[in-house]
């Protein structure tokens, strides 16, 4: 009782505003590692505004002297499908709002700043549908077909150091790519991301928490760090776990030898006593701050969230979490806003699950797609279980047109499915992985077979689930 006690008066105490201590954590980072330095030593710029925009396709368009002075200029998110008229006589039909395909294509140009010279500067896309092409100064960078994981590229091989850069990107969407109203274009966030040549990988922070109780848990967290520089570094990797008031809870500190052009996995293990059991009624939050020095300087920051929690699926009793049975109570969510489009809207996706909340929902199903990495951060801070979702289709389409998913399965479903993963696997919020909605290859003989290699996959990434 008195411990109970003690956990309720520390539950009064806590700063409920999670992302006011992250912005905090962000500030003081510098402090928290020991190192002098009067920045983060990782630069994330929102890279959402002066965009050109121009519906329809072009030739060239990809080329920086292109002159887009009569292009429209907007901001991202921005959904070019929900502008164009309604045609009945489309052939995606209700399935896809009765609105036809189309190319879009998308400019910006940007002068670098002067904190990235010998940095490695990479630009990020939370979510561009479809069929997305981007470049750099006229150089390609690469094709992704699938519309609803984000992906990175580096710059650094191709950026003008003192003058102007041009990004562009063409979008491709046909005219039955899916089964419900997919909107178009760069439709979620773009951030522009510079770093040390010693840094992080790319969604390559990933904690777990092996051993759970009351009065005592145990997290494990694996840091992948590249070193993209010459010469091997002596790289010292620390991390300090804080609760959400910012107090230090547990803390751990590891070196390695990285050779030039290599990755290496850090492992570490903390103990948390007395912790605060994340679960949809109590999502307390921790988070995990962890620097990079190379040769005694501060080069790298990150921050990884963490709920700590237990729970599994059992065939007599259904859910135990946290040692409890616990019924879930969930929606399939699909992830448009109806007549704002999918356009992403950070307001918009509170208020909806604020609704859900107050309706007595608990849990999400990602129907069926992943979402936007926000998403995931307000179920984490708002208390919803997560059935995270990577496909609707594999090899046998659901529509007859096949323009969806199918024509690129074989191809694409290992990086998709990977990057899915990678990215999403920190979120104590999601407790299952969906590989597959209604997919046609169960009836199949080559289904378990297919099913199984997904399966393994998953796996590679994310054992805790």
């Amino acid at each position: 009782m008195i411990q109970q006690m003690k956990k309720i008066e520390k539950r009064k105490n806590r700063n409920s505003n999670t992302w006011a201590c992250l912005l905090f954590l962000f500030a003081c980072g510098c402090m928290l590692s020991g190192a002098q330095a009067e920045v983060a030593p990782r630069a994330i710029e929102n890279f959402c505004e002066d965009w050109q925009f121009h519906f329809g396709d072009l030739e060239q368009a990809e080329q920086p002297g292109l002159d887009d002075g009569a292009w429209r200029t907007l901001n991202v998110p921005h959904d070019w499908s929900i502008e164009q008229p309604m045609d009945p006589k489309a052939p995606g039909g209700s399935s896809t709002g009765y609105r036809r395909g189309g190319i879009g294509w998308y400019r910006k140009t940007f002068e670098l700043p002067k904190a990235a010279e010998g940095q490695k500067v990479f630009i990020d896309f939370d979510g561009v549908y479809m069929n997305s092409q981007v470049w750099i100064n006229g150089h390609l960078l690469g094709f992704r077909p699938f519309g609803y994981i984000g992906f990175r590229y580096d710059l650094t091989p191709h950026l003008n150091a003192d003058g102007e850069n041009v990004i562009a990107v063409r979008t491709d969407v046909k005219d039955a790519s899916s089964r419900w109203y997919p909107g178009g274009g760069i439709y979620r966030r773009v951030w522009l991301t510079t770093v040390d040549p010693i840094h992080v990988a790319h969604w390559g922070n990933y904690v777990t928490t092996p051993k759970v109780s009351e009065t005592e848990a145990s997290v494990q967290l694996r840091i992948e760090v590249e070193n993209q520089r010459t010469s091997a570094a002596e790289v010292r990797l620390k991390s300090i776990i804080l609760d959400s008031a910012g107090r230090r809870v547990a803390e751990a500190s590891v070196s390695a030898q990285i050779k030039a052009d290599d990755l290496y996995e850090f492992d570490q293990v903390f103990t948390v006593t007395n912790p605060l059991l994340w679960s949809p009624d109590s999502p307390d939050l921790y988070s995990i701050v962890s620097t990079v020095e190379a040769d005694g300087q501060l080069v790298d920051e990150v921050t990884t969230p963490l709920g700590i929690r237990t729970f599994e699926f059992t065939k007599d009793r259904g859910l135990i979490f946290n040692g409890k049975e616990m019924d879930v109570k969930g929606v399939c969510l699909h992830q448009d806003f109806g007549p704002l489009g999918i356009a992403y809207n950070s307001r918009a996706m509170e208020r909806r699950l604020e609704i859900m909340r107050e309706m007595g929902c608990n849990a999400i199903r990602t129907s069926h797609n992943p979402r936007d990495p926000e998403f995931y951060a307000l179920c984490d801070r708002m208390g919803f279980l997560v059935m995270d979702e990577a496909f609707d289709e594999w090899k046998i389409p659901k529509l007859w047109q096949n323009q969806a998913y199918a024509l690129y399965f074989d191809e694409w479903s290992e990086r998709d499915l990977s990057d899915f993963i990678r990215r999403d696997r920190n979120h104590p919020s999601v407790v299952l992985w969906s590989i597959g909605n209604e997919i046609n290859e169960q009836y199949q003989a080559q289904g378990g077979a297919m099913s199984a290699r997904l399966a393994d996959i998953v796996k590679q990434h994310d054992t805790s689930r």
